[in-house]
């Protein structure tokens, strides 16, 4: 099992930007010795996860499969699909669903229709957790105790003028959306872009996921996001609810 986790963590090591590493550079990453880092990188080439010329190391189309072995076996991501494109076709803007982990959300649906973002925006992607809408939907409805342990925990960056760095202020507004029932995050992550995201419940789990939709700030202000986008999220949330078994979500009052 050890050999698995050093495994999964050289896979991660090529997630933070650069297509091909080193041995050195995998072993930094990693924090594992150049032996252990070369030994699992010649497995994943073996196994055919990672390709080898010139020195460096690079992960082939094949990893695709660990992450979509994942999408493919919820039902969660099953039933979103269609939900998503119609709330796109619906609002004239790209909705996402993502779950949470660790400190970060990762997109497990998606339907764009247009790109806000400097980055892409697909399924598997990671954004923190603590400045985006989603993030805040999902920590807010996390336990007690976790979410308390998130807020000392989590690094809090500012991407932009907007983002709110201060833990006392994090906590406060994590409060406010777990009683009101939605979060809208304005230009945190990124300037230009503001969001809204409503839970996905389940009678027996809780909070699952979120589901989000991101505007230009141009297309709408947090009144426009309330009146004419966060009906249409929670009608979405409660059909993936009810597609999923776990019955019609509650709503908190707006």
């Amino acid at each position: 099992m050890l050999s698995l986790a050093r495994g999964l963590s050289v896979i991660r090591a090529f997630g933070e930007g650069d297509s091909q590493l080193s041995v050195a550079e995998v072993a930094r990453r990693t924090q594992l010795s150049r032996a252990a880092a070369r030994r699992c990188l010649h497995t994943l080439s073996v196994l055919g996860y990672a390709g080898h010329a010139n020195g460096v190391y690079q992960l082939t189309p094949a990893v695709m499969t660990l992450g979509y072995a994942y999408v493919g076996s919820t039902a969660l991501t099953r039933v979103a699909q269609p939900i998503l494109e119609r709330v796109a076709e619906q609002l004239h803007e790209s909705s996402s669903l993502a779950v949470l982990d660790g400190q970060e959300i990762v997109y497990v649906a998606r339907a764009a229709t247009r790109r806000i973002l400097s980055i892409g925006l697909s399924v598997g992607s990671r954004l923190p957790a603590y400045c985006t809408s989603m993030g805040r939907v999902l920590v807010a409805n996390l336990p007690d105790r976790d979410r308390g342990r998130f807020v000392a925990q989590v690094k809090l960056v500012a991407h932009t003028p907007h983002t709110v760095t201060d833990r006392g202020t994090l906590r406060t507004l994590l409060d406010r959306v777990r009683t009101q029932g939605y979060a809208i995050v304005d230009q945190e992550l990124e300037l230009g872009l503001r969001s809204i995201a409503v839970p996905i419940q389940s009678q027996t789990d809780g909070v699952v996921a979120a589901v989000n939709v991101g505007v230009h700030v141009g297309r709408g202000d947090a009144r426009t996001l309330q009146r004419e986008f966060l009906p249409v999220l929670r009608d979405a949330a409660a059909a993936i609810s009810a597609a999923l078994g776990h019955g019609r979500p509650a709503r908190a009052s707006a």
